[in-house]
């Protein structure tokens, strides 16, 4: 065979090009096989408490029970799939109920609607009393307001002592962290202070930093602010006695500033990078940046046009980082409009109804926005309130349960035709599409929507779903064969 180019022809070209690669890989390694939270759940410093994710999933539960005391009243609420073919008159709920919960399998080729209603009410029941939270965000900026210096001060003590205290107890939510405010200069100084009393005093009880901590900086709109943060924790780290790296941010796209900055360039990117690997995840704020486009109260909302634009910017700017992105909240609280009275007068038949379907409606709402997110690729977003708990999972169990059999059947048939490709000597290198589809499966296991049983359809061994990792299943099988 005559050909023209010899190694020596091509070396420096396939150095350099390997060099790029290289880079590249490095730049853009893939979605994190890392567990990422459904949800942040955001509160006020001045009345955190090492306990309160146990206190929130009670009152989500009581929520659920008064509004929603079964799955076919949920899942009409909610108008999840199928809800319309579902019973409305009581006495027909009751008798379904009764028959789905004695026997649940028979409903799931009988009574497909009834199953699903099922699955994901029964799942909400156990999340909301096994993890009712999976993140938590002790809040010294919205949540919080502006205080004076000796009261944001004590707070802060008062937080990083309840966080030590939840540690001992094992009362921590799976992922925690702490809000600070801006660093404009008005608030740059303050937010500094909060952070070193907050850390020292943490560090100070002797429990180390809680598991998946991160400090989170909102209303980023220079690279600068990042870079600020990054070189307080590199400080903390020296001082406090911390593995190099074990502090973590997350920035927050609130602000026109932060999606494109003054040339024209797309600035998410830029932000990230200042936090030389710090950054863990990107959270958009709904309101402040549809305020910031100067789109009034009315029209603010998760859905708005101008929010899908920036969060799609988001998303093509860190594909593939493994910096996890995140939603906004929806505003409108699940709460009834009337009260009981304080002399213990009940209240009227037309309160209650009223109470219930405010309730519903605000839920639909949220269920509505959350399953917006998924389907734009946002697996995560904020929560306000404990009665928004149970539409948050019952939405995300739902989004699982429904794209189960599709991503089962096409994972399958990905690691068949992977694993062909070894046997024959073709080289298989898309391992970042495998490990993506892997993803779907490892992120319904962790927030309980789908079973390990359930995700035994793709083919995969419970040792290799455990694992996390695609291209250790495709190593490990290639040695087999």
């Amino acid at each position: 065979m005559k050909t023209t180019l010899t190694p020596e022809t091509t070396s420096a070209l396939t150095s350099r090009l390997k060099d790029a690669n290289l880079a590249f890989a490095q730049r853009y390694p893939g979605e994190s096989s890392r567990r990422q939270p459904v949800h942040t759940v955001y509160g006020g410093a001045h009345i955190f408490k090492a306990d309160g994710s146990a206190k929130l999933g009670k009152v989500a539960l009581g929520s659920l029970e008064q509004f929603a005391p079964d799955f076919v009243t949920f899942a009409r609420a909610l108008r999840l799939p199928g809800w319309d073919r579902l019973p409305e008159q009581p006495a027909e709920v009751a008798a379904l109920v009764r028959q789905v919960t004695a026997d649940p399998a028979s409903a799931r080729t009988g009574n497909a609607p009834a199953w699903l209603a099922h699955a994901v009410y029964s799942r909400v029941v156990a999340k909301l009393a096994k993890e009712p939270v999976e993140d938590f965000r002790i809040d010294f900026e919205d949540g919080y307001g502006s205080r004076a210096d000796a009261e944001e001060d004590g707070h802060a003590v008062a937080a990083a002592e309840e966080v030590a205290k939840g540690m001992a107890q094992s009362s921590l939510p799976p992922f925690i962290g702490i809000r600070i405010k801006p660093f404009t200069e008005e608030l740059r100084a303050r937010s500094f202070r909060t952070v070193d009393v907050f850390l020292s005093t943490l560090l100070a009880a002797g429990k180390g930093l809680p598991q998946n901590f991160v400090v989170t900086l909102p209303k980023v709109t220079i690279p600068e602010q990042v870079t600020a943060l990054v070189d307080l924790f590199d400080v903390f780290e020296d001082k406090l006695k911390l593995a190099k790296g074990s502090l973590k941010c997350e920035i927050m796209i609130e602000t026109t500033q932060s999606v494109f900055d003054a040339r024209g360039e797309a600035t998410v990117s830029h932000l990230v990078n200042a936090g030389r690997g710090r950054i863990v995840a990107a959270h958009f704020g709904t309101y402040d940046y549809t305020a910031s486009c100067s789109i009034t109260a009315a029209y603010q909302g998760m859905t708005h046009p101008a929010c899908d634009f920036a969060k799609h910017v988001m998303q093509v700017s860190l594909a593939a980082t493994g910096v996890w992105l995140s939603d906004g909240a929806t505003n409108i609280m699940p709460v009834s409009p009337h009260k009981a009275a304080k002399d213990g007068a009940a209240l009227t038949p037309q309160q209650i109804l009223e109470n219930r379907a405010a309730v519903h409606s605000a839920w639909r709402l949220h269920s509505q926005q959350v399953m917006h997110s998924l389907k734009q690729g946002f697996y995560q977003g904020w929560d306000l309130h404990p009665a928004q708990l149970p539409t948050r999972y019952a939405t995300v169990i739902s989004f699982f349960l429904e794209g189960l059999p599709a991503a089962s059947e096409r994972l399958k048939n990905f690691v068949e035709k992977a694993a062909q490709a070894t046997l024959v000597g073709d080289v298989f290198d898309d391992a970042a599409t495998g490990q993506g589809l892997l993803n779907f499966f490892l992120r319904g296991i962790n927030c309980g929507a789908i079973t390990e049983e359930e995700a035994l359809a793709t083919g995969l061994t419970l040792d290799e779903i455990r694992g996390r990792s695609f291209a250790k299943i495709m190593e490990n099988r290639r040695k087999v064969a």
